[in-house]
């Protein structure tokens, strides 16, 4: 049966019309859907189909939920592991610990803000995925497949995406770390520690940043780099 594209939800959901003004209701509307259902159940069944039909096309009965779990537990070992350059950038942030630069604060916000960065890039390849089959296409004879590559991605490198994550997991578990180890050692009111203010803001968007990745962005980088 031959549907026109624009009668797909898929296409309805992400897609509606050109011009700048969509493009910009485009990153607001990625930004905000990385905090509710970050990938709904239309995105899910038009992304498994696109995946089955490049890689797996003789096997109908593919599983991909299983196939999905076994990529983000790949993608879980890299981003928990502790490598050189990480722990190299943390020790500038110590050395630039100068009274009056707030660099405790800048090293909790930083990769919050980058996380949201990350978050909106992801929700939005899954829009340019809706705009780019819109305007190859007019009308579809089956099912809607879509052909994720690598031109999405910063730099044509989905990889880059998983460092980001590694970066930003990696601060924000020091963070925390840091500051139980302040709370056991030395106490909540010891000057070491800061104003109490602070230090419950930095340890609050620590802990919001560590839900948020796991809960949104890493499954959804795990579903969407396994198409390139």
């Amino acid at each position: 049966m031959i549907r026109h594209v624009q009668e797909f939800k898929f296409i309805k959901n992400h897609f509606r019309g050109h011009g700048k003004r969509w493009e910009i209701f485009g990153w607001l509307r990625s930004f905000f859907k990385q905090f509710y259902g970050s990938v709904t159940e239309e995105d899910y069944t038009t992304l498994r189909l696109g995946f089955v039909m490049k890689h797996s096309k003789g096997h109908p009965k593919f599983n991909f939920y299983n196939y999905m779990n076994r990529a983000l537990e790949g993608d879980f070992k890299k981003v928990v592991g502790i490598s050189w350059y990480l722990w190299a950038m943390l020790m500038i942030f110590l050395l630039l610990n100068v009274h009056g630069w707030y660099v405790y604060i800048w090293i909790s916000i930083a990769p919050f803000v980058l996380l949201l960065v990350v978050g909106s890039k992801l929700e939005h390849i899954i829009t340019e995925l809706a705009i780019d089959v819109a305007q190859k296409n007019t009308a579809i004879e089956g099912e809607l497949v879509v052909a994720l590559s690598d031109e999405f991605f910063w730099l044509h490198r989905p990889k880059l995406v998983l460092l980001l994550i590694h970066i930003i997991l990696f601060q924000n578990a020091f963070e925390i770390a840091f500051f139980f180890w302040l709370l056991v050692t030395y106490g909540f009111k010891s000057c070491i520690m800061g104003k109490p203010t602070y230090v419950i803001a930095r340890l609050v968007i620590s802990i919001i940043s560590q839900l948020l990745c796991g809960y949104s962005t890493l499954p959804l980088y795990a579903l969407i780099s396994q198409f390139v």
